[in-house]
């Protein structure tokens, strides 16, 4: 399993822990991942994801799990993701095509 955001994508960095006595020892900074189940208020259903803490913020800021995925970059987004946010966007577009414009 990798150790990346499914949402964001975010991953391992390596960086070094630099002393006092300014030696440098190579390290690893491992993502905040958790396993969390989101709603789908489009598709009416959780979703388990394993995304960072952080990315936990996004969502909510952007408006739940639907806003987020329809705004985010395919690149950033693992293939389960892209598969839901596919699945999201023909729910949605279906809903709009139904339900006439009100004019």
């Amino acid at each position: 399993m990798a150790r990346r955001c499914e949402l964001t994508g975010k991953a391992v960095q390596v960086g070094h822990l630099v002393s006092h006595s300014n030696i440098k020892t190579k390290t690893r900074f491992l993502p905040n991942l958790v396993a969390v189940s989101l709603i789908s208020d489009a598709l009416g259903r959780t979703v388990r994801l394993r995304v960072a803490a952080a990315t936990l913020r996004s969502v909510e800021h952007r408006g739940g799990l639907d806003a987020f995925l329809i705004k985010a970059k395919d690149e950033d987004l693992s293939a389960k993701t892209r598969a839901l946010k596919r699945e999201i966007g023909k729910k949605l577009a279906a809903s709009a095509a139904e339900t006439p414009a009100a004019a």
